[in-house]
């Protein structure tokens, strides 16, 4: 397999590769820069099959960083820029990279210490390109990243993406929503997410443009759908929901999908924005299958409500009954609701160093995604429910027993609760059901500013309330259910 970017470089040398915060670069010049940062990160001792990690806003220089690790062999693995010191350590101790490349250098975590390099630090200037003469074959198998996604334990895992992975999803994405060599996607999503780090490579091996924001801003967003000829565009309903907010002008005609994910979308909003004239694609998928599952085109869509489409080329999906899983040789029947599991080439390698979860997740080809769906006659799927417990506020992943752990190890708390409820900008907010100690005392704020210690900001509860016992089931079970519907 060759090295996707100088291939890219070589066959439209000129063409726009990114533009960001007014600054753009060519393809040309984007290998030029992922050369100097190669170089630097061969001088800095990286080995082929190495993990560098990086801590870095969306910027022209990490999308370099990520085609000059795979350059010299090496695995990427993205930090989210949101997670505290305390949630940063686990991660590293986790992969344990060879080096850490972060826009503030010097990073402390818990006593400990470790030293970053800045992207300018790193970058060298080769006196002749870096070539892969003395390294591994660039290998389809070979991983490209391991990209966090938390488990329901709240324990962080690690999904080993391959670049076959990435290649065999950006073939089935062409197929259900095109290509034009003209293409410009407008990305906000974080390059520490799978849909933005997919949109990286998409737009390598399409060899069109990426019009990339750090944030998700509305005013900057607007502008740029305006003034940049954006044709494409990935949101959660959050951001959808922001910007039919504020749009007063009709969407650009250049816009021609809006590809809509991250979180379950109401009617509601699906049926505003094709009002408002946005052309929204509504999509399915996750970190553990390299990012697009399904995808419904708007036509369809406005078909059928509710649905995420089909699944994309060379990918299945089925359901089963998890209670029966050998019923109907293990797929339930148009209609019924049961677990989603898919299976296709862009489906994971596993969870790094967790073999227990890998088995548990991926099961003779099949990856069991948790989340709760049905298909229609035409094999179009439908979601009912997210991975049971998952609170999804704003397009981001808050696992309740996280939080919950947290909050526990409050020395006043004696156990605790969390739930989704539903809200209408994001989707759905955090809250808490806290039970104290006897004798225990501890004020909401106060409570607050110690999940904020700990936590991402986007974990931390907007709704926390006091009770005298949690309710419980019959087998002494917190009741999730029924919290809910009193914090709902």
């Amino acid at each position: 397999m060759p090295d996707w970017l100088r291939a890219r470089s070589r066959a439209t040398p000129d063409k726009l590769a990114v533009l960001c915060d007014g600054r753009s670069v060519s393809y040309t010049e984007l290998d030029r820069l992922a050369d100097g940062l190669a170089a630097g990160l061969i001088a800095s001792g990286v080995q082929p099959g190495d993990r560098v990690a990086a801590r870095l806003p969306s910027s022209i220089e990490y999308v370099a960083l990520i085609h000059a690790v795979a350059r010299v062999g090496g695995v990427l693995v993205p930090l989210n820029t949101r997670l505290t010191s305390a949630e940063l350590v686990v991660q590293i101790e986790l992969t344990k990279p060879v080096l850490l490349v972060a826009d503030d250098g010097r990073q402390t975590a818990d006593g400990g210490r470790w030293t970053a390099v800045t992207p300018s630090e790193l970058t060298q200037s080769p006196s002749h390109p870096v070539t892969l003469s003395s390294r591994p074959p660039f290998l389809p198998s070979s991983a490209q990243s391991i990209i966090f996604t938390s488990g329901t334990t709240g324990q962080p895992k690690g999904a080993v993406l391959t670049f076959n992975n990435h290649l065999q999803s950006a073939n089935a994405s062409a197929y259900r929503i095109g290509i034009d060599v003209n293409d410009r996607w407008l990305s906000c999503l974080p390059l520490y997410h799978v849909g933005g780090l997919a949109v990286v490579f998409r737009s390598c091996l399409y060899g069109t443009a990426i019009v990339l924001h750090e944030r998700f801003d509305v005013d900057a967003f607007n502008a740029s759908l305006d003034a940049d000829s954006a044709t494409l565009t990935s949101l959660v309903p959050t951001m959808l929901h922001r910007l039919l907010q504020s749009r007063k002008d009709r969407w650009p005609a250049s816009l021609r999908l809006i590809l809509l994910g991250g979180a379950a979308a109401t009617a509601e909003l699906l049926a505003a924005a094709w009002d408002a004239g946005a052309p929204v694609a509504p999509t399915y998928g996750l970190t553990e299958a390299s990012s697009q599952v399904a995808t419904a085109l708007p036509a369809d869509a406005r078909r059928k409500p509710g649905s995420v489409g089909k699944p994309l080329l060379f990918t299945e999906v089925r359901i089963v009954n998890n209670s029966a899983p050998d019923r109907q040789g293990g797929s339930l029947p148009p209609g019924e609701i049961g677990e989603v599991l898919v299976r296709g080439p862009q489906v994971m390698a596993g969870y790094y160093r967790n073999p227990d979860a890998t088995a548990r997740t991926v099961r003779d080809g099949w990856l069991h995604t948790g989340d709760l769906g049905y298909v229609d006659e035409e094999g179009d799927l439908f979601l009912v429910q997210r991975r049971n417990d998952l609170i999804v506020s704003g397009g981001e992943n808050v696992y309740p027993a996280e939080v919950e752990t947290v909050l526990r190890s409050h020395p006043a708390v004696a156990e605790a609760c969390v739930v989704g409820v539903a809200d209408a900008e994001w989707g759905q907010r955090v809250a808490a059901a806290v039970q104290l100690r006897p004798g225990g005392v501890v004020e909401e704020g106060e409570l607050l500013a110690f999940c904020r210690a700990r936590l991402a900001g986007y974990k931390v509860p907007r709704q926390v309330r006091f009770v005298v016992e949690l309710p419980q089931t019959a087998s002494g079970k917190i009741e999730r259910r029924r919290v809910g519907e009193m914090l709902g």
